[in-house]
C-alpha cells in the first residue's frame, strides 16, 4: 500500500493552528500555540542498522532530532520508544541502546522526560522529538525558488552499509566512517540555515536523494558528480546490496527522473534510503556563499549538488 493512501484514511484537519501536517510531506508538523510560538513534533524509529547497541542508541536520537532541525526549529524534550524481546532484556543490550541515546539527546542539550516500550521478537528504538518555532520562520519544503541553489550536508551511503554490515560484507573502515555519519547532529548545519536564511530544506533519509528532492517543490536539476559518497559505497552498490527501502525508492521514482544516460547503479544510489542524512537546503545564490562557510566553521562539509529550476521535474546530470 502507497503512502498516500494510508494518509488519505485521515479526516481532514480544520484546526487552523495546525501550520504543517501530512498533506505537505515535511520532515515534522507544527502547530501554533501563541502568535510567536509553535512546536514542532515527530516521531521514528526503526530496527538496529550496526551492531554495537550504543551506536545504535546514538543514531537512532540524532534520526530523531534531524526532523526537527530541517524545519529551523529547536528540539525541547524527547520520549523514548522501544520494542524489545523480553527474554533479551538480563542481557543488559537494551540499556546499552538507552544509554548511547540519552548521550547523544544530551549533545543536542535535551531532556528524555519519559516514553513506551513492547514486548516484541524483532527490537526497534527511536524518539519522539518535541521543538519549538516561531510560526513566523519555520522552514518546510515549499519555500525555495528558481535559481536557488541545492547544498547537502553530509555523504550518502548509509543505506547500502547498512545492509553490508548485516551480511558481515562492510569494510571496517566504511562502517566507522557510516557511524560517525549517522551519529553527527544536524543541529549545527540547522543554525546555520536559519541565520542564513534558507529559503526551503529537508533531511535525507528514507526516501533517499531523489525522494526528498521531489518533496522539495519546485524541480531541480543536480548533477551526480558533485553528490558526496561515504569511501568504499561505490563498492557496495556493485554488489547490489541495496536494502529493500531503496528499491521501493527507485520503484517508485525512477520514471519520474530524466536521468540522461545515468548507469541503473548509478540511480539507485541516488534512491539509496539514509538512516540520519544531512540536510538538502535551498538557498539563494546571494545566500549561498556564507552559509558554506559557516558549515565549514561548524566542521561540515557542504556540497553544491545543483539548483532549483522551477519547471517541476527532476533533472540528474553526469
Amino acid at each position: 500500500m502507497e503512502l498516500g493512501q494510508v494518509l488519505g484514511a485521515l479526516p481532514p484537519i480544520v484546526d487552523p493552528n495546525v501550520l504543517v501536517a501530512t498533506a505537505g510531506r515535511d520532515d515534522a508538523a507544527v502547530y501554533r500555540i501563541a502568535p510567536d510560538r509553535a512546536l514542532v513534533a515527530t516521531v521514528d524509529f526503526f530496527t538496529p542498522i550496526v551492531d554495537d547497541p550504543t551506536e545504535f542508541g546514538a543514531i537512532a536520537a540524532a534520526n530523531a532530532l534531524s526532523d526537527v532541525y530541517a524545519m529551523g526549529a529547536r528540539p525541547l524534550f524527547a520520549l523514548g520508544i522501544t520494542a524489545f524481546p523480553r527474554e533479551k532484556l538480563g542481557t543488559g543490550l537494551l540499556e546499552k541502546i538507552v544509554s548511547g541515546g540519552a548521550a547523544k539527546m544530551a549533545e543536542a542539550g535535551i531532556a528524555i522526560v519519559g516514553g513506551h516500550s513492547v514486548d516484541d521478537a524483532e527490537p526497534k528504538f527511536g524518539y519522539t522529538v518535541i521543538g519549538e518555532v516561531h510560526p513566523d520562520r519555520v522552514i518546510g519544503n515549499d519555500g525555495a525558488h528558481a535559481g536557488d541553489i541545492l547544498l547537502l550536508t553530509k555523504p550518502l551511503g548509509s543505506g547500502l552499509v547498512a545492509t553490508a554490515i548485516k551480511r558481515g560484507l562492510c569494510p571496517p573502515a566504511l562502517e566507522r566512517e557510516a557511524v560517525a555519519v549517522m551519529s553527527e547532529l544536524n543541529r549545527g548545519a540547522s543554525e546555520a540555515m536559519v541565520v542564513a536564511g534558507a529559503a526551503a530544506a529537508t533531511d535525507v533519509t528514507g526516501y533517499g536523494l531523489i525522494g526528498h528532492l521531489a518533496n522539495i517543490k519546485g524541480g531541480a536539476e543536480i548533477q551526480f558528480s558533485a553528490i558526496p559518497f561515504m569511501h568504499g559505497v561505490r563498492e557496495l552498490a556493485e554488489k547490489d546490496l541495496f536494502p529493500s527501502g531503496s528499491r521501493r525508492n527507485y520503484a517508485a521514482y525512477r520514471e519520474q527522473v530524466e536521468w540522461n544516460g545515468i548507469t541503473e547503479i548509478d540511480q539507485m544510489m541516488l534512491c539509496d534510503a539514509q538512516t540520519s542524512g544531512g540536510l538538502l537546503v535551498a538557498i539563494s545564490p546571494e545566500q549561498a556563499v556564507g552559509f558554506e562557510d559557516a558549515l565549514r566553521s561548524a566542521r561540515y562539509r557542504p556540497a553544491r549538488i545543483g539548483t532549483i529550476t522551477g519547471d517541476g521535474s527532476i533533472h540528474v546530470r553526469p
